[in-house]
């Protein structure tokens, strides 16, 4: 086995400073996110979303964001899942963004909400018919007792629904309005740069961090 104290990687790709930066953090995280997709690393939209169950433990896992402005940043998934279940008792959640290949990672927190039955509604439509299918089969984050119980269940919705199934009530779309970002870009000799922005009174506080 590799020593991991022994790994080490030196930053040099790119720099963030204030003058280079947005001065609202969603327009910074357009740019860097369209600069990701124009890089193709594996998967930019892919994002780890951390929660807090009522037992004050948290809990992490990999969601793709699915649409994003001014006011927030939007996913989908199953609202009786554990990620649904701690939403539902405490609204606070965290983001973040990992391009590995561009040495950056951002970094969101803020309160959540559920987005409008219209908004799930469409999103649900633009799917494909396996995903949809699916949306109905899995009874998400609950003990079953094999895949074949998947499969059962999504012939029994493909049979029950046809080629045009609905949106289950369970299943639609989260937006988290964040009132804390921070962009962070790898440097070298682990002198990073770190930009903070936070929302005081209407208004976005720019800032840096010591990495």
């Amino acid at each position: 086995m590799d020593d991991l104290a022994s790994l080490r990687k030196s930053y040099e790709r790119a720099e963030l400073d204030e003058s280079s930066s947005a001065g609202e953090p969603w327009r910074q995280f357009s740019d860097w996110l369209d600069q990701a997709m124009a890089a193709k690393v594996p998967e930019p939209n892919a994002m780890t979303l951390a929660t807090v169950g009522p037992d004050g433990r948290p809990s992490t896992r990999i969601v793709l964001i699915k649409g994003f402005d001014a006011s927030g940043i939007v996913w989908y998934t199953n609202y009786e899942s554990r990620k649904g279940r701690e939403l539902a008792g405490n609204p606070h959640a965290a983001l973040q963004f990992h391009w590995v290949e561009l040495e950056r990672v951002v970094r969101i927190e803020g309160t959540v909400e559920k987005v409008s039955e219209e908004e799930s509604d469409a999103y649900f439509r633009s799917r494909p018919l396996d995903s949809r299918l699916g949306a109905w089969a899995s009874p998400q984050s609950q003990a079953i007792a094999s895949r074949a119980v998947l499969v059962a269940n999504a012939a029994k919705a493909a049979a029950q629904h046809g080629l045009n199934p609905p949106r289950p009530p369970h299943w639609g779309g989260y937006r988290l309005r964040p009132d804390r970002w921070e962009f962070w870009q790898g440097r070298k000799s682990r002198l990073h740069d770190r930009l903070s922005y936070r929302h005081v009174e209407g208004q976005w506080i720019r800032e840096r961090l010591a990495p």
